[in-house]
């Protein structure tokens, strides 16, 4: 009597087990399908992004498939996309942000001519006012575009700045934190390509020498 109600007894313990352990399988498996979802969606969006910061005209080669990290000191490393026509590297584009938003960071891509002029600014993610700050986005407004074919120039750094601030580019009704914050990115980004940019514009080395061995390389510069 006592070994059947001690089975009974364990039968719900086990069910309860066996239910929980289904549960966190299936939530485990939606967690892992919930990221492969965002992170695709991340890419889709990079990609798209790139293309309207250096367009398809200016490389023949994947922008993805080519890129490279520059460590900054006290700061996250900045992951940078080379444009190639060739081995001649024709532009760059490379992720930025800043802290400095209204409502949180500000996510950019930046791309950049190898004269160190701006081809165009898109803002990847942000959580800033609706109506308000969220102009920065050329989904809802063509403010971005402001930074197209600007340089930067040491000797006139109050150009970059909002109007308020006495500078070149407009702020918005209700919202200056945000624009200025952008300017400021912006700003900074162009000033990281003047420092890195022997390294950023590097050629690539030509595939077939790529392939060779030093041994092979060196016996072909021994041939007549």
């Amino acid at each position: 009597m006592t070994t059947t109600a001690t089975q009974g007894t364990r039968r719900p313990g086990l069910l309860l087990g066996a239910f929980a352990l289904g549960c966190s399988t299936l939530l485990a498996f939606g967690n892992n399908f919930t990221r492969d979802e965002i992170a695709l969606r991340q890419a889709e969006d990079l990609q798209a992004t790139l293309v309207q910061t250096v367009p398809p005209a200016l490389h023949d080669n994947d922008l993805l498939a080519d890129p490279l990290q520059i460590a900054r000191v006290g700061a996250a490393p900045v992951t940078v996309y080379r444009a190639r026509q060739g081995n001649e590297v024709t532009a760059v584009a490379y992720s930025w942000s800043t802290e400095a938003g209204y409502g949180g960071p500000i996510s950019l891509i930046v791309g950049v001519s190898r004269e160190g002029r701006i081809i165009g600014v898109r803002v990847l993610s942000h959580s800033e006012t609706p109506g308000l700050g969220d102009k920065i986005d050329i989904r809802k407004s063509d403010w971005v575009r402001s930074f197209d074919g600007r340089t930067f120039d040491p000797g006139a750094t109050q150009h970059w700045a909002v109007r308020k601030d006495g500078g070149d580019f407009d702020q918005f009704a209700g919202a200056t934190i945000t624009p200025r914050a952008v300017v400021g990115a912006v700003r900074e980004s162009l000033q990281f390509f003047a420092e890195h940019r022997a390294r950023l514009l590097a050629p690539a080395a030509p595939a077939a020498q790529a392939e060779r061995t030093p041994a092979e390389q060196s016996q072909q510069g021994k041939q007549p």
